[in-house]
C-alpha cells in the first residue's frame, strides 16, 4: 500500500507530508525523524539530491508497487481457485460446508445476544464487564461475519452462473 501511494504522489510530496505530521507529534522521537525528513526536502530542494537521484527512487517504489500488485493477484487467484473447486466438488460436507458455518454462525451470535438481554434485566450491575467483555469479542466477530459475507457472495454467483 505504502508503495501504491508513493508511486501516486511521488516522494518528495510524501516527504513533506510525513515530516510535516511527525514534526507536530510531541514524541521526540518523531520530532527527530519530522526535522530528519525536513533535512531531505531541503537536499531535494537545494538540488543536492538530483532530480535523476529522485526519478530512481520513484521508478523503485513503482517497481515494488508493481511486485506488490502481482503477489496480491497470485493470493486472489488462488482463493478463488480454492472456490471453484469448492463448489466442483462431489463431497456432500463440503457442499453443505457454506450453510453450516452461517446456521452455526447465527445460533452463536442468537445465544449471545440472549445471554446479553439475560444480564441486562436480571443481573444489571454486571452488565458493564459484560458488556466490555463482549466488545472485545468484535475481532472475531468481524472475521466471522467477513467469512460469512464472502460465502454469500460466492454463492450469489454460483447461482448466477449455474442459471
Amino acid at each position: 500500500m505504502f508503495e501504491t501511494l508513493v508511486s501516486k504522489i511521488g516522494f518528495p510530496v510524501l516527504l513533506k507530508l510525513v515530516g510535516g505530521v511527525l514534526s507536530r507529534l510531541g514524541h521526540p522521537l518523531a520530532q527527530k525523524a519530522g526535522e530528519v525528513l525536513s533535512d531531505v526536502e531541503t537536499a531535494i530542494e537545494t538540488r543536492e539530491i538530483s532530480d535523476e537521484e529522485i526519478e530512481a527512487a520513484n521508478a523503485h517504489v513503482r517497481e515494488m508497487a508493481r511486485m506488490e500488485l502481482e503477489a496480491d493477484t497470485a493470493r486472489l487467484s488462488e482463493i478463488n481457485r480454492s472456490l471453484r473447486a469448492e463448489v466442483a466438488s462431489d463431497d456432500p460436507y463440503v457442499r453443505r460446508m457454506r450453510p453450516t458455518f452461517g446456521y452455526l454462525l447465527a445460533v452463536t451470535w442468537a445465544a449471545q445476544m440472549l445471554a446479553l438481554v439475560y444480564i441486562l434485566i436480571f443481573h444489571t450491575g454486571k452488565a458493564a464487564q459484560v458488556i466490555e467483555a463482549m466488545a472485545a469479542l468484535s475481532t472475531i466477530w468481524g472475521v466471522a461475519l467477513s467469512v460469512l459475507g464472502i460465502y454469500v457472495y460466492k454463492r450469489s454467483e454460483d447461482k448466477k452462473v449455474q442459471r
